[in-house]
């Protein structure tokens, strides 16, 4: 199950990125985080700007809403993503 908390009509929750895949699509849990898979190197913020456009496509919000507030270099990452909701996110987290 993620873990996540809602503040501020905002969406905190942690992700596990997989840089240099094939293509970026989530891929279920990891340790209570989103684990997903970026078509990206983790190189001069690739993987962290894949990322941020991905959730915000995926979770129905701008790229602007979906800001990394934790873990710009780590593998775990923590997400606020304003507007979006904890069905769209379990629902991304049931597609992979």
């Amino acid at each position: 199950m993620i873990s996540y908390r809602e503040e501020d009509g905002s969406l905190v929750f942690a992700v596990r990125v997989v840089p240099r895949a094939s293509r970026t699509a989530a891929a279920g849990e990891h340790d209570g985080a989103l684990k997903v898979r970026v078509a990206a190197p983790p190189v001069e913020g690739a993987a962290n700007g894949e990322l941020t456009r991905y959730l915000a496509k995926r979770l129905g919000v701008s790229n602007g809403s979906v800001v990394i507030v934790g873990g710009h270099t780590s593998k775990t990452k923590v997400v606020k993503a304003a507007g979006a909701s904890a069905e769209d996110l379990l629902r991304l987290a049931a597609e992979g």
